[in-house]
């Protein structure tokens, strides 16, 4: 099962909002992988991230030793974490973050509960992206300009399909 959230909040500590987020998937059996959603372009950006994250790990042609960091790096659209951690990693302070929640028993309670435990708001227009969170992730203008507006969250599909090319 497959969970996709916003969420806005103030980050402290890095390490403790991750060292948090780490505990409570482990209590829970899950996979939880957290992004700065000022880089996220809708929900498909991020299903599409776990689809291939998965089937590189089913047939064993994954680059990391998680789910959550090989979601990471399909979601930047590269291959190496020295690069996909500052690109979609969460940052200290106020924050947009986008969660994805992987595993057998996801709940609305779950979610609620890893939401209370960092004093996060669940807001999933943090997900909508904009031209800004295009450009912000390296899509160019002349990328821009190849397709309609409507098109606009394919260049981003586009960008995660090329990682299985660079491997």
């Amino acid at each position: 099962m497959l969970k996709i959230i916003g969420a806005k909040g103030n980050i402290q500590s890095i390490d403790s909002f991750l060292k948090k987020i780490e505990g409570f998937a482990k209590e829970n059996n899950l996979t939880v992988q957290a992004f700065n959603a000022d880089l996220i372009y809708g929900k498909n950006h991020l299903i599409s991230s776990v689809e291939h994250a998965t089937r590189s790990i089913v047939q064993k042609t994954n680059t990391t030793n998680s789910l959550g960091k090989e979601i990471l790096l399909y979601a930047s659209g590269g291959r190496q974490l020295k690069i996909a951690i500052p690109k979609m990693g969460v940052k200290q302070g106020k924050a947009n973050i986008a969660f994805v929640f992987y595993g057998d028993k996801i709940s609305d309670q779950i979610i609620k509960n890893l939401l209370e435990k960092l004093s996060l708001a669940k807001d999933n227009k943090v997900l909508e992206g904009s031209i800004n969170t295009l450009k912000k992730y390296g899509i160019s203008n002349n990328e821009l300009e190849s397709v309609t507006k409507d098109k606009y969250g394919d260049l981003i599909l586009e960008k995660i399909a090329m990682v299985d090319i660079i491997k």
